[in-house]
């Protein structure tokens, strides 16, 4: 990613750069929308190096993690109305520090397991993505600190 705001030592799995599109960023975090189009599905990424696990942010980083969480969560109850709002930090398959945020709902495919594993990834048509990508920067640029991603 080509972001000024992100330290030139932090990468991006190049896992998670493939299943993902760049939303905008946090002044901590890099939120990115899954190319699975099955399921509203969100990832924030700590833009620090080298990191695998939540403790390993500083306890300042910690709270602004919790912050931009907590209102990339809210954005997203707001936008998709939910049954459930399923956060998570798996890392087995990518280890790098990230957290899932997923709207589920009762009528979705993969309810109420869990959605890993269940289904082949469903891709965006190139319309619904762009307009699943204006609704998120619009929505999340109301929130403090967020800057959305040109295009």
């Amino acid at each position: 990613m080509s972001d000024p705001h992100t330290p030139a030592d932090f990468e991006l799995d190049p896992r998670l750069a493939a299943d993902t599109v760049f939303v905008g960023r946090f002044p901590l975090c890099q939120v990115l929308l899954s190319r699975d189009g099955r399921y509203p599905w969100l990832l924030l990424v700590p833009a620090r190096a080298r990191l695998r696990e939540l403790h390993e942010l500083t306890p300042p980083e910690r709270s602004a993690f919790m912050d931009e969480s907590c209102a990339l969560a809210a954005v997203i109850a707001r936008l998709f109305q939910p049954d459930k709002l399923n956060v998570a930090a798996l890392g087995n398959v990518v280890p790098q520090l990230h957290v899932h945020h997923v709207a589920r709902f009762t009528s979705d495919a993969a309810w109420p397991g869990p959605i890993w594993g269940q289904h082949p990834p469903l891709p965006y048509t190139a319309d619904g993505l762009a307009e699943r990508l204006r609704a998120l920067r619009e929505a999340l640029s109301e929130v403090p600190g967020f800057v959305a991603a040109r295009g």
